[in-house]
């Protein structure tokens, strides 16, 4: 079993950074892979560090014939059994082959750009039945959620973060955007006036967050930490952490923090709302509700007990669903699946329909540059 991951993502974001953790891991579970991505240093070299093939392209707008021309190459030399194709422009280039073709979506996309693929993965649930009621055949559609690292470090130092000992600390991730509503997180911490707020994150709205805060007059207790690379520290320090977002497909950052045993609110939005049960293993608040945002924080800083339980359920939630080992086998038994070849690890009945590689012109999506 072979499968050519093509990837075309940006240097930071939720997708690149889960294309990076499940790579290597389908890998170490004897994976046979090859992975064509941008030519970003830092991340060939993770790659190739963990043994995989790795070959950088430009992905330049669609008619980049070069591009083109070097994932046939590719795909002539590896010969694979299964293409999966990470971002629009990776879908609208992959050529056509004797292989099954896979699109991954990680969003509420438009299905017209992906009638020419085989089969689709979505990460949620909820993006499984958007894929179905858009008339995608229920059997080419297929939910397989992510996973997140759940490995451990000391708590972030709090005097370089002009964090005082023992001050209650709330911590959010994510990308400085709309989507992501830091604005309301701001506007909830005036509910919260002796807890100091940790955005680890970068974007475009960061100036306008920071004048927020400013105005506000909570300034003094909100960091910008830009992007970091210590998760598991910051979760460590962290007495809550809260999902603000306006519009969130899966909320792979609900999973850290219950990895991480840290209690969680969130917005109510597409990807929390389905994760979350509401005062089982986290809190809900209306989307874009600051007022009820900071109430819901408060309560579990002035009730241990309850964010303890909450945090509690979310680990057990973490362990059922979203670990490495478990997202790793469902990835190796639906390339069986798909495919009809051995897969290691998975047993060798083969998967519905055989081996499509003998009958079929391989299929490729078409869809616009992202």
């Amino acid at each position: 079993m072979r499968v050519l991951q093509i990837m075309v993502g940006a240097r930071q974001g939720g997708a690149e950074a889960f294309f990076m953790r499940l790579v290597p891991a389908l890998a170490r579970a004897g994976l046979e892979q090859r992975v064509v991505i941008r030519p970003h240093a830092e991340r060939i070299g993770q790659l190739r560090d963990a043994g995989i093939e790795t070959v950088a392209a430009t992905f330049g707008r669609r008619f980049d014939l070069t591009t083109r021309l070097q994932l046939r190459r590719e795909i002539g030399r590896f010969r694979p059994d299964v293409v999966m194709t990470w971002m629009n422009r990776a879908t609208q280039m992959c050529p056509r082959g004797r292989f099954v073709h896979v699109a991954r979506l990680g969003g509420y996309y438009d299905t017209k750009y992906y009638r020419r693929c085989d089969h689709l993965v979505a990460n949620t649930e909820d993006i499984v039945r958007h894929l179905v009621d858009s008339d995608w055949p229920p059997e080419r559609v297929h939910y397989v959620p992510n996973f997140v690292n759940d490995s451990t470090a000391a708590a972030a130092a709090r005097k370089p973060l002009f964090t005082p000992p023992g001050a209650p600390v709330v911590l959010a991730l994510g990308r400085l955007h709309r989507n992501k509503a830091f604005d309301v997180l701001i506007r909830a911490m005036r509910r919260v006036p002796d807890a100091y707020l940790w955005i680890a994150g970068e974007g475009p709205e960061r100036a306008e967050l920071q004048a927020l805060a400013a105005s506000l007059g909570v300034k003094p207790r909100v960091r910008f930490l830009g992007w970091r690379d210590d998760s598991a520290a910051l979760f460590a320090a962290a007495d809550v952490f809260v999902c603000p977002s306006r519009h969130e497909p899966l909320g792979n950052v609900v999973i850290e923090a219950w990895a991480h045993r840290v209690p969680v609110v969130a917005a109510d939005s597409e990807g929390p709302g389905t994760l979350l049960e509401n005062q089982a293993n986290g809190l809900l608040v209306p989307v874009e509700d600051a007022e009820t945002m900071g109430a819901a924080v408060r309560h579990l800083l002035d009730h241990p007990d309850l964010a303890g339980r909450l945090a509690a359920a979310g680990r057990a939630a973490f362990e059922a669903q979203f670990t490495e080992a478990k997202v790793v086998a469902r990835y190796l038994e639906f390339f069986q699946q798909v495919s009809g070849k051995p897969v290691p690890g998975v047993g060798n009945e083969g998967g519905e329909g055989g081996d499509q590689r003998d009958d079929r012109d391989g299929p490729c999506a078409a869809s616009p540059a992202s």
